[in-house]
């Protein structure tokens, strides 16, 4: 198997083996994502991840399929973004067409019903962990606390996709008056210089 094979194999294992065992959908995935593409296999960076994780937020779909895509094309451009999507989505397809068949023979067990309470309050805790995570790259300086301060209370009221578009706005409004009024605007966390940063990295000739 050569390197460029290789690594699209592991791409797809990556998220085949992630999908299964991530209860409560895409925001549960994002620890297992990040420990995984960013701790151990070191494809990205903490900013990139953040980056690639708002991005799979504003656009329409599933926001893990959204992630498994967006990681996958910026390892291995579209075939690796098509090994991505086969592995987050594969196990999934397999274990709901599994539980739609056999449903009725279930549903009603009062001790399966219990252990899926339990679940969702462990889902709880996953997204609040996935979330702190994330902060630590995302919130870079006063402006961007700011906003996310004012965000969270402000998602009680109006549709995230709004949220989103508004904090955008505000990012580039913030921006613009503190570049005239001549302050330095620090857009992301320093980091050492890596390779692994550098998208050409792991674009490999014909991918």
């Amino acid at each position: 198997m050569n390197g460029n094979w290789s690594v699209l194999f592991q791409v797809f294992w990556t998220f085949f083996r992630i999908s299964p065992v991530t209860f409560g959908g895409g925001y549960a995935m994002v620890p297992s994502i990040v420990k995984e593409v960013v701790e151990k296999k070191k494809w990205l960076t903490d900013d990139d991840i953040t980056e690639v994780i708002a991005l799979s937020q504003s656009i329409p779909g599933a926001i893990g399929v959204n992630l498994a895509t967006f990681i996958g094309f910026r390892i291995r451009g579209f075939k690796g973004a098509l090994a991505a999507i086969i592995g987050v989505s594969l196990p999934t397809f397999l274990i709901v067409l599994t539980l739609g068949i056999f449903y009725y023979s279930f549903h009603d067990n009062p001790k399966l019903e219990a252990a899926f309470i339990s679940i969702r309050v462990t889902i709880v805790a996953i997204i609040v962990y996935a979330a702190i995570k994330i902060g630590k790259t995302a919130v870079v300086d006063k402006t961007t606390f700011g906003i996310m301060f004012i965000g969270v209370p402000v998602l009680f009221f109006i549709h995230p996709i709004i949220a989103i578009f508004l904090g955008a706005i505000t990012g580039m409004i913030t921006i613009l008056i503190k570049r005239k009024l001549g302050y330095e605007t620090e857009l992301k966390q320093n980091k050492e210089t890596d390779p692994t940063t550098d998208p050409d990295y792991f674009m490999g000739a014909g991918i």
